[in-house]
């Protein structure tokens, strides 16, 4: 019925991969936007909050949300920053630190699961034209 339109194609495909990430981050005890808020907070330590944002092209009060669950389970820590006293640093704790190779790992499992499926050169594809698509309509 819908074959042909990109709603319903992108939210189906949208929550499969919603499942398989899940799975991927549940030993955790982190949801899938929790799992790569954390990762992208590990690889560039000391973000702004904005930054934070653009980076997942997400609104700033979604992130504060799973900015609050992230530092209610001891993962990162915020600051007012020094350069500007309305933006926020974030910084990951120890804790999410140690965490760094496993979430890395359990993603990169997922994405190994999906190109064996797939295969690669589909799966990047796939991949390269939903990321020109989103820039596209941005």
């Amino acid at each position: 019925m819908f074959d042909h339109c990109l709603y319903f194609n992108t939210s189906a495909l949208a929550r499969r991969l919603e499942r398989e990430w899940s799975e991927a981050f549940e030993a955790f005890g982190l949801t899938p936007p929790q799992a790569f808020m954390l990762r992208a907070v590990i690889e560039r330590q000391g973000l702004l909050q904005s930054e934070l944002s653009e980076a997942l092209s997400i609104a700033r009060p979604t992130a504060t949300r799973a900015l609050d669950g992230l530092e209610a389970k001891g993962y990162v820590e915020r600051r007012r920053s020094a350069v500007d006293g309305r933006e926020v640093s974030i910084s990951p704790t120890p804790k999410a630190i140690r965490l760094k190779t496993a979430l890395n790992e359990a993603s990169g499992a997922v994405t190994a699961k999906l190109k064996k499926q797939l295969g690669g050169g589909e799966f990047t594809g796939a991949v390269a034209a939903i990321r020109g698509i989103r820039s596209a309509l941005e």
